[in-house]
């Protein structure tokens, strides 16, 4: 029986707790240059793609901004435009929020970038019902939670008819008799629905995909269902073996009902990774990079998004505060909040660090969990493969913790064992991200014939 080939994408790790920014090999979060080294290091790499998140507000605590957001958050698409003329096969995708835009202007310019980089375009289709970052936008507000994955499969779907309106091979340009023929294959556009309303002329050709590479993110049941109806891609926060597996099996036996395939889906958990010559140096950096990750400033803003409340006062390297949570509006705004039973979570952490005799900054370590793949380049090859093999996942996302040399070692060290063992690609065989992916054009949901 042939081996499944791994898939593998990489991450711009930008703003997030991930990036220990304060490590002396770290550069700019902004500067192109920056952008350019982790794509072509990637490429180098043979990855599928290359992937920017989004941030449309500067997050906030206690009414300050979060330290980490004043670096800049650049727009996505317009980065991987730049990107698409230094790099010729890899996948370029953006996040972009089906709530605070509108498909014709997506749609626009997704097929643009398609244009561009010569079929390599992807759009990871999220949401968001945060009234705090809806205030950026003219309309203001925010959408009801109920809504929110409503909307995004109509805005999809919006934008697959907008695509779709474009006819293969619509417009034919003659020479010799000075004029363009079968514009006819340029059909209007009419969408009536609860969220959107439009109707005209797109004005962009066919992309070489056909449609974009649609990548999803949600993990509630909501968004696992909009995943096995209309995503390609769907991204995982299960990077453990046993939570991976569970996951897998539970989105791949949806897609039946769409009259899809279990490959038409892929499965990328996001993940990390830190290496070493043994397995116990690699152990030592990864609790090095915890610690990093997990400065005692960090430790005090995670417990505030758990406790609701200022906490500036407790020593990170001290207990637990005794002080019970505050279950109101809380004092994070424009991240992810956590959506759980804080006072549940509040006990069992309380267990936890009882237990272990944990510090307010060790606890916070222990929770935020731990480096994915850690050891030495056979190791780490070696778990990768397990992943895949038994179906926990069809590929992963690197998320690095430096900008922008993250990546390199696992390009230079772990990607050459993948492709000894057969499971990776010795080179690209394709030209579109579809390509790469497995998927093909005439396997996109929803496209016409």
């Amino acid at each position: 029986m042939a081996r499944k080939q791994v898939h593998l994408a990489a991450h711009f790790p930008g703003v997030n707790n991930t990036t220990v920014w304060s490590d002396p090999r770290s550069e700019s979060q902004i500067s192109f240059d920056s952008f350019v080294h982790l794509a072509r290091t990637a490429e180098r790499g043979k990855f599928d793609f290359f992937f920017l998140a989004e941030g449309l507000r500067l997050r906030e605590l206690k009414g300050r901004i979060h330290d980490l957001d004043v670096v800049g958050r650049p727009e996505s698409l317009t980065v991987l435009s730049a990107l698409a003329a230094v790099t010729s096969h890899l996948g370029l995708a953006a996040t972009v929020n089906s709530t605070f835009n509108e498909p014709y202007e997506v749609a626009r310019r997704l097929s643009t970038l398609d244009h561009l980089s010569g079929g390599r375009a992807a759009w990871n289709v999220v949401t968001s019902f945060d009234a705090f970052t809806g205030e950026n936008f003219r309309r203001g507000g925010y959408l009801a939670e109920a809504d929110r994955y409503t909307r995004a499969a109509e805005f999809l779907q919006t934008a697959r008819e907008l695509w779709d309106s474009w006819r293969p091979g619509a417009v034919v340009a003659d020479p010799v008799r000075g004029e363009f023929v079968r514009p006819e294959g340029i059909e209007t556009f009419r969408h009536d629905g609860r969220h959107i309303g439009i109707s005209g002329r797109f004005n962009v050709p066919r992309g070489p995909q056909g449609h974009p590479v649609i990548i999803q993110a949600g993990d509630s049941e909501q968004g696992r269902e909009f995943a096995a109806s209309s995503a390609d891609v769907i991204f995982s926060r299960h990077s453990r073996l046993e939570d991976g597996r569970a996951f897998y099996r539970d989105v791949k036996a949806r897609l039946a009902k769409y009259g899809r395939r279990p490959d038409d889906l892929k499965i990328f958990p996001a993940v990390t990774c830190v290496l070493g010559d043994t397995e116990e140096e690699a152990a030592e950096r990864a609790a090095e990079i915890r610690r990093a990750q997990v400065s005692p400033q960090n430790a005090i803003v995670f417990l505030e998004a758990i406790w609701g409340r200022d906490l500036s006062h407790v020593d990170p390297d001290g207990p637990l505060p005794d002080i019970e949570p505050d279950l109101g509006e809380g004092v994070s705004k424009g991240r992810a909040q956590f959506r759980g039973d804080r006072s549940a979570t509040v006990r069992q952490w309380r267990e936890l660090a009882r237990q272990k005799g944990l510090t307010v900054r060790e606890l916070v370590i222990e929770v935020t969990g731990r480096q994915t793949f850690v050891g030495t380049a056979r190791s780490v090859a070696d778990q990768i493969d397990e992943f895949v093999q038994t179906d926990a996942a069809d590929g992963f996302i690197f998320v690095p913790h430096l900008t922008p040399k993250g990546l390199d070692d696992l390009v230079d060290q772990v990607v050459p064992l993948l492709q000894e063992k057969g499971v990776f690609r010795a080179d690209y065989t394709g030209s579109t991200l579809r390509d790469h992916l497995g998927l093909g054009a005439s396997r996109t949901p929803h496209a016409r014939s």
